[in-house]
């Protein structure tokens, strides 16, 4: 049996806490644990961040009350609860029935990395993500083989625009498909000298010519 892993970014993941948090420190929040009540469903939400980082929330998700429960000369850890909403990032891909294996956060982004069977599965998450927020964007995508048998789709690079192509080999030679990331959406755009809503609109475009052509059979 072969499957797909997959991590996507959400730039603008609206009132989340942990989001909002990382915009905040210098270093990625990438110890996130959440557990759901089963009385009244409402999840629990913990998250580490850096021994002496400034923890901070914006106007929108203040009213988020972060409450301190661990702390060493490493990492302290953060607990909050909130009401299960369908503005949640997380929550829109656990509805699918799709378990998230990690949710990570970085420069006010969501990273969340997920494994499917199918690849319309992620095409069909990502959808969904988009109908909610702005900035939703596959950053790694990847399958394994059971052996060399294993079906390969060849993409057609013409398939992109020229523009497309520009902005892909720019956001790759900046590093802002690594992790951590060499570089963000601002940086990509300012670099291409185009609008970072122009940026994450043909980066958008791009990504979904080249998923339409790995589901074509």
């Amino acid at each position: 049996m072969t499957g797909f892993r997959a991590t996507v970014v959400v730039q603008e993941p609206a009132d989340c806490p942990i989001a909002d948090v990382s915009a905040t420190t210098d270093d990625p929040i990438t110890s996130v644990t959440r557990s759901r009540a089963a009385t009244d469903g409402s999840v629990v939400e913990e998250f580490g961040v850096a021994a002496g980082s400034s923890v901070e929330t914006t106007e929108a998700s203040s009213r988020t009350e972060l409450t301190p429960v661990q702390a060493n000369d490493r990492e302290e850890i953060y607990r909050f609860e909130r009401e299960s909403t369908a503005d949640c990032a997380c929550e829109v891909i656990e509805r699918t029935g799709t378990p998230l294996s990690s949710v990570r956060a970085q420069n006010g982004a969501l990273l969340l990395t997920f494994r499917t069977l199918e690849l319309e599965e992620i095409a069909d998450i990502v959808d969904s993500l988009r109908a909610r927020f702005d900035g939703v964007l596959v950053e790694e995508l990847t399958q394994d083989h059971e052996d060399d048998s294993s079906d390969r789709v060849i993409v057609d690079r013409d398939l992109l625009t020229t523009r497309q192509r520009e902005i892909l080999e720019t956001a790759h030679e900046l590093g802002y498909f690594e992790y951590p990331k060499g570089a963000n959406a601002t940086d990509v755009a300012e670099e291409l000298g185009i609008a970072r809503s122009t940026f994450t609109e043909h980066l958008a475009a791009a990504q979904t010519k080249l998923l339409d052509a790995l589901l074509e059979e």
